[in-house]
């Protein structure tokens, strides 16, 4: 069978895929659906704030028209986590409460993250931007993941921000290669991540 692969900008109808996706590469690239109790924990952290409050600067990547991988992220990452603050995290930490049985639990460790909110690094200052990518396994190899961060990074320059960064697990050596084949720069290596970066000015 021919598949047909195609990058185009998000929709709201694509947002359960996206969760999906997000769940599905969760570990390092591998499926994580059997590590969590709530299937939609990852992509109210991962996806949900980027695509709802910074939609133009999410692309999807389909195979015959259905979603196999995304790229998002944010034009300004200090003026993203001001906005979590105010319009995503507050519900979402009413939902979602520090109290449990398992607080070593992959679910718990989210609900942590959604509780103590983003943290901006001092390393990463000079790199405003920053992006996630994931793409299931049917869409990897077809050369979709470079054209995916051109999409994004040409987005970036048309509004001229002068930076990106993105942190990627050491774990993950897969995504480490590809990062450095598509242009990215070590900025900074810390215990479990790396930070990458790319200037676009």
């Amino acid at each position: 069978m021919r598949y047909f692969f195609k990058i185009r900008p998000y929709h709201p109808c694509d947002l359960s895929v996206l969760y999906s996706i997000c769940l599905l590469t969760g570990d390092s690239g591998r499926d994580a659906s059997r590590q969590y109790k709530d299937p939609d924990l990852l992509g109210q952290f991962y996806v949900a704030p980027y695509v709802v409050l910074e939609p133009d600067l999410c692309f999807v990547f389909t195979r015959s028209g259905m979603p196999c991988g995304y790229i998002l992220g944010t034009r300004d990452s200090v003026q993203f986590y001001q906005r979590c603050e105010r319009e995503w995290f507050p519900l979402l930490r009413e939902r979602y409460t520090l109290s449990g049985s398992n607080q070593d639990s992959p679910d718990a460790r989210i609900v942590r993250l959604i509780h103590e909110g983003h943290k901006s690094n001092d390393d990463l200052v000079s790199y405003p931007a920053h992006l996630h990518i994931d793409i299931l396994p049917e869409g990897q190899g077809q050369g979709m993941g470079r054209k995916l961060v051109d999409a994004f990074i040409s987005r970036l320059r048309e509004l001229k921000v002068i930076a990106v960064h993105l942190k990627v697990g050491k774990a993950n050596t897969d995504a480490i290669h590809f990062y450095e084949r598509v242009g990215f720069h070590v900025i900074e290596e810390y215990e479990k991540d790396i930070a990458f970066g790319m200037r676009l000015l």
